[in-house]
């Protein structure tokens, strides 16, 4: 309801430049018995009040004294430029909210009427204020990280995310985080929904793709590297395709093993393994220390039986070299070659036995001999030549090349055929 018709209804007085007005009010208050200034405070005389400091702010006051036409002009004209200025620090202000900064290490993205439109670099920026454009930073220094099979630490695991298949159809459980950066805000923002969710959802797709393609023993121990290498590649390919806007810088295998329902039995199974292995490099270097001996060996009596038959092949030889000469000498001077063999013979078995000299002047027909004595310094010499000159037990004593023997069967022949012919 208007303002003025309530007064009407009240049957107040409408002129605000009636100056009995407050008076009048006054010795109504008199005449009911109160106070002036008591009682609830007067709307007409506080919009009365407001109207005269608007009209001393922009001029209005010089027609106050002039009649009540004069006065409406005045009150027109001082809203009209108070409006004026309201409505430019108004726009100011709009056109203020355009500003934003950018920090380093961030960009900002601008868009029109929710449309892209631009990329801003880190500092100040202006764009147009809304609801003409927007714009959103987005930081692309920091390396953001992604947790995959587990949430916080290694024991809050995520069996849907962690528990995979292998190429041998056995199961294994993985957690691993990835680490990536923004390298284009525009499609880090627009192209998908949840970027975030995104990027971990490729990691998994890609690293079950992975496993699937391996040994579970080629995971579980020389493959680790390989795998999160295959995965970052992977990753990376799926996330370009997408227009994700994020760069894979490394993936961290953070455990890999088999459930927990059958680790016990696992761990049995690699002690075992290990146990074999250790058996067959023990073997493996048994045999490494016993097969060289016994080639050795081995070489080593083909090389003595070689000397020996080349040995027995060259005496063979000399004595027979040997007999053709002593025979071409025995047909020139038979008695001469068959006196010298006799006297070689002779002189070679007294050389190797015990001689005793018998001094027959003495008269004497008994003589004693002491045997014993004899027999056993002859067993003494014996012993002590066969301990200096026995041989090893690897080797092969040889005969040592002597021509006495044909010598001495040289000179038994002659001796025979001397006394045949005598």
């Amino acid at each position: 309801m208007p303002f003025s018709s309530l007064k009407k209804r009240l049957g107040l007085k409408l002129s605000l430049n009636d100056h009995n007005w407050g008076n009048d009010k006054d010795n109504r208050k008199a005449q009911e018995g109160k106070k002036p200034g008591e009682g609830p405070p007067d709307l007409d005389q506080l919009w009365r009040d407001f109207n005269q400091r608007l009209n001393g702010l922009f001029g209005g006051g010089k027609n106050r004294g002039s009649g009540g036409s004069g006065g409406g002009g005045g009150d027109m004209k001082g809203a009209g430029i108070t409006f004026g200025a309201v409505a430019t620090v108004a726009a100011l202000v709009w056109l203020a909210s355009g500003a934003f900064i950018v920090q380093e290490g961030q960009t900002g993205v601008v868009t029109t009427f929710g449309k892209f439109s631009h990329e801003t670099p880190a500092g100040f920026n202006w764009r147009w204020p809304y609801p003409f454009q927007n714009n959103e930073t987005v930081n692309v220094s920091t390396v953001r990280t992604v947790e995959v099979g587990y949430r916080g630490s290694a024991k809050t695991k995520m069996a849907s995310e962690a528990l995979m298949l292998t190429e041998d159809e056995n199961i294994i459980d993985i957690q691993f985080a990835v680490q990536y950066k923004v390298k284009k805000a525009f499609d880090w923002l627009y192209s998908n929904r949840d970027a975030e969710d995104t990027v971990r959802q490729v990691a998994e797709t890609a690293i079950r793709e992975v496993v699937g393609r391996s040994k579970m023993d080629f995971v579980l121990y020389e493959g680790r590297e390989k795998v999160a290498n295959d995965t970052q590649q992977l990753m990376q390919a799926i996330l370009d395709r997408y227009k994700s806007g994020a760069q894979v810088t490394n993936v961290t295998m953070q455990g890999v093993q088999p459930p927990e329902q059958v680790q016990a039995a696992f761990d049995d199974a690699v002690k075992a393994g290990q146990d074999r292995e250790r058996q067959k490099n023990e073997g493996q270097a048994y045999a490494n220390d016993i097969v060289p001996k016994a080639r050795g060996a081995a070489f080593r009596l083909i090389q003595e039986a070689e000397a020996y038959r080349a040995m027995t092949v060259q005496n063979a030889t000399g004595n027979a070299d040997r007999f053709k000469s002593v025979l071409a000498e025995y047909q020139k001077a038979p008695a001469v070659t068959r006196d010298r063999m006799y006297l070689d013979t002779m002189q070679q078995i007294f050389s190797n036995t015990s001689k005793v000299m018998v001094d027959s002047k003495a008269g004497s027909n008994l003589l004693y001999l002491p045997l014993d004595k004899l027999i056993a310094q002859v067993a003494a010499t014996e012993a002590r030549a066969a301990s200096v000159s026995a041989p090893p037990p690897a080797a092969v004593l040889l005969p040592e090349p002597t021509t006495e023997p044909n010598r001495r069967d040289g000179r038994s022949r002659d001796s025979s055929r001397d006394r045949e012919s005598r």
